[in-house]
């Protein structure tokens, strides 16, 4: 497993003791300012299931053959939720299991980072009841909040934040719309978690597709992301970066949840949080 605090290579800037990506400078800057980033998180596999199982994953690996791939990517431990919580805010917050929890996490996460600079985010989880709904679990939606990690956070409006995925749009009129960041949360059948990777493939093939070439023509991203592995195979899991400017290669370099964290820190210059400041950086991904 990687270490969190493995020396990191992007600049830094520190302002008062808080460290903050110094954007994406040289090699590491994309040719133009990225305008929105849509991160998915899939459940519980491991890269060797997902990667060359084009049984299984075609849609998937379509995307890691004309994207970025990462063949050393690892979760930070496990089960699932903590996982969750180094991605959105640096570190698990003292949080080592799947348990619902009974009172809102006081740290700073990304979604209040990038409010403070101005800028926009949103979760769409599947199945989710309502907007800002605090529900633990809903039977048949198959919807988690584990899996959702920005309504554990204290200083964030969950009414505003927090929405179904049915919100999510579906067409290029509304991609226009998303906010700067967005997490996108498939229900437990569709994430791997419960369902077959097959179906997750055809569900995130179906509702992301079409943003996927919109995102291409219009200096946007895509992210998908694993949670963690099946416990059998050291937490190394897939990463794709798909989208605008990105050059399709497969990159060998270790990286980490805190380093697809730094990435969209330092795509939008926010502060550095947690174990991100010193994760390995994503490295220079640019078609030139």
């Amino acid at each position: 497993m990687l270490s969190s605090r493995a020396l990191a290579g992007a600049m830094l800037l520190s302002l008062g003791g808080v460290l903050f990506a110094d954007g994406l400078t040289g090699a590491g800057a994309p040719p133009k300012p990225i305008n929105h980033v849509v991160v998915v998180v899939e459940e519980n596999h491991p890269y060797v299931e997902i990667i060359g199982n084009l049984r299984d994953a075609p849609y998937l690996n379509s995307l890691a053959d004309s994207s970025v791939s990462f063949s050393n990517a690892f979760a930070i431990e496990h089960p699932s939720q903590p996982n969750y919580l180094d991605l959105f805010s640096g570190g698990n917050q003292g949080v080592h299991s799947d348990a619902c929890l009974a009172r809102p996490l006081p740290a700073a996460n990304l979604a209040s980072e990038l409010q403070g600079a101005g800028l926009s985010f949103a979760g769409y989880a599947e199945g989710l009841p309502q907007p800002g709904s605090m529900a633990c679990f809903t039977l048949f939606g198959a919807y988690a909040r584990k899996h959702a990690p920005w309504t554990d956070f204290a200083d964030l409006d969950q009414a505003r934040v927090s929405r179904p995925f049915r919100e999510f749009p579906k067409e290029a009129s509304g991609f226009a719309r998303l906010p700067t960041v967005s997490f996108v949360i498939p229900n437990q059948r569709n994430d791997m978690h419960s369902g077959s990777i097959l179906a997750a493939d055809r569900w995130l093939r179906g509702n992301l597709g079409p943003y996927v070439a919109w995102a291409r023509e219009h200096a946007s991203l895509l992210i998908v992301a694993w949670d963690e592995d099946d416990t059998n195979h050291g937490n190394r899991v897939p990463l794709i970066i798909a989208g605008a400017y990105v050059r399709p290669a497969l990159v060998s370099h270790p990286v980490s949840h805190f380093s697809v964290l730094r990435f969209i820190e330092a795509l939008y210059g926010l502060p550095l949080l947690g174990a991100s400041a010193g994760a390995p950086p994503i490295g220079d991904i640019w078609q030139r």
